[in-house]
């Protein structure tokens, strides 16, 4: 009942918000039916927390650690970018940037949005999760085109073609694994479940869940933004509605790993070896490499970002390809910290996109003296983003150098010479863009000031002190994905 209330409240709002998107009280229904799911999350969470894992819907539902965890981070940033997306696109409207029919639409692919997410990580049915996250990828393709400007239609056409020869890789991929599965567990739906396959991870044939993996690498891999499967990112983010790239960095991009972590976990009982692992580590590393080089040269504050969220995705794919307990804690910690963070920092972006009129770092100055939130919310996230402490980007990746100074030493200095560059670029883009004189040009603007404070309380929470219902939480994790 609690996993139907979850994702059915989405649904419902996304049907209703679909009528009434344009209404004064539209911002208001997307923020109450978002944070009805957060609440509904939780007491599922609870439930897992005291319970442990269980099934639900004939098998249809699984739930345990690894999943739970992330459909309150879902839930969570989705209530908190829908507040900031509040005022944010009451400008744009008043602005002309989007019209009636748009902020329909706006408001209803939003709810669905979550709703795609919440149900790619709730089945237990591989079949499922790769046809809800197709669902998530044509919502926000249209969300991408929102401004119908040439570039942004660009953008979205760039992002659908991209992600559509991904998804169909991770299809076929999912075909391989269902063609190992029918051996073992029979025809029907039975073969497609994960808890099935888990059980008998080590029964499938090993040549066919090899090269599985590699398709649903390349597929999944190329939703989560992995080098040189990320060329839809950039332009996604810089083109599309500002609250929407929050949720892509901080959300969609997680429930892609989260779909190859799980396979991952197939292969490496079916192989016996760290085959999927060393392929997720050269992505992941590829990635890192390739982003923080990439932030030198960017001029739009969005695509810098976007290439920050390529960055962090490839830490969290390496961490997990490393695998042990330190690496794949580590991992957990930094997908959660990574997506409070990023998010936080897109909302003051858009603040500060608005008060210039302009997305070109060149023309955003004086931001501290402008709007003090702006300003210092930009400055805290990028130290947070960057790794310095005490934020918790900070604890994840000195568990993730950690592991790899002790399992994988060679790689350790191109780890660190991708952290360095990054940490170096966004220094060197950010200070002027706060600093100085507040520009003639510059607009005086009413900001969303709880999401941001309460995203950057919450990183440096879990950077000085982890509570243990969440050390815990990520405990039962680790030992499920071993």
């Amino acid at each position: 009942m609690t996993i139907l209330l979850l994702l059915g409240v989405s649904f419902i709002a996304a049907v209703i918000l679909g009528f009434v998107g344009d209404r004064k009280f539209a911002p208001e229904i997307n923020i109450v039916c978002s944070f009805a799911t957060f609440a509904i999350s939780i007491v599922l969470a609870i439930q897992v927390y005291y319970d442990g894992s269980f099934m639900a819907g004939r098998k249809f539902f699984f739930i345990d650690a690894f999943n739970v965890y992330l459909v309150v981070l879902t839930s969570f940033v989705s209530t908190t970018t829908a507040v900031f997306s509040r005022r944010y696109m009451r400008r744009e409207r008043e602005h002309g940037r989007v019209g009636h029919w748009g902020m329909r639409f706006y408001h209803a692919m939003f709810q669905l949005f979550i709703f795609a997410m919440l149900l790619c990580l709730l089945t237990n049915n591989i079949g499922v999760l790769w046809i809800a996250m197709e669902l998530a990828t044509l919502s926000t393709v249209l969300l991408v085109s929102l401004y119908k400007t040439p570039t942004a239609i660009e953008a979205a056409w760039k992002y659908f073609i991209l992600c559509g020869v991904g998804i169909a890789q991770a299809l076929f991929g999912t075909v391989l694994l269902y063609f190992a599965a029918e051996k073992v567990l029979g025809e029907g739906g039975d073969a497609l479940l994960w808890t099935n396959l888990s059980q008998v991870s080590g029964q499938l044939e090993p040549r066919v869940l090899q090269l599985a993996f590699v398709f649903l690498m390349v597929g999944y891999g190329t939703k989560v933004g992995l080098v040189p499967l990320h060329n839809w990112l950039p332009d996604a983010h810089a083109e599309g509605p500002t609250p929407i790239s929050a949720v892509l960095s901080g959300l969609l991009l997680n429930i892609a790993l989260y779909a190859l972590v799980r396979c991952k976990v197939l292969v490496d009982g079916s192989l016996g070896t760290n085959l999927a692992g060393n392929i997720m580590m050269g992505f992941g590393i590829l990635s890192i490499l390739v982003a923080a080089f990439s932030l030198l040269r960017q001029k739009d504050i969005k695509r810098m970002f976007s290439y920050s969220s390529i960055e962090h995705m490839g830490i969290a794919t390496f961490a997990f390809g490393l695998g042990g307990p330190i690496a794949t804690f580590g991992a957990l910690l930094h997908m959660l910290v990574h997506s409070l963070t990023k998010s936080s920092i897109f909302f003051t972006v858009g603040h500060a996109a608005q008060m210039h009129d302009t997305q070109e770092m060149s023309r955003i100055r004086g931001l501290i003296r402008g709007n003090p939130l702006v300003g210092w919310g930009l400055v805290f996230g990028v130290m947070a983003i960057v790794g310095m402490p005490p934020f918790g980007v900070f604890t994840s990746e000195f568990l993730i150098l950690t592991a790899t100074m002790k399992d994988a030493p060679l790689l350790t200095p191109f780890l660190l010479l991708g952290l360095g560059v990054a940490f170096a670029a966004l220094f060197r883009r950010v200070q002027p863009m706060v600093a100085g004189h507040r520009p003639e040009y510059q607009h005086l603007l009413k900001v969303a000031h709880v999401p941001v404070v309460l995203h950057m309380a919450l990183v440096l929470v879990i950077g000085v002190y982890m509570p243990n219902f969440l050390s815990r939480w990520f405990h039962m994790a680790v030992e499920l994905l071993k």
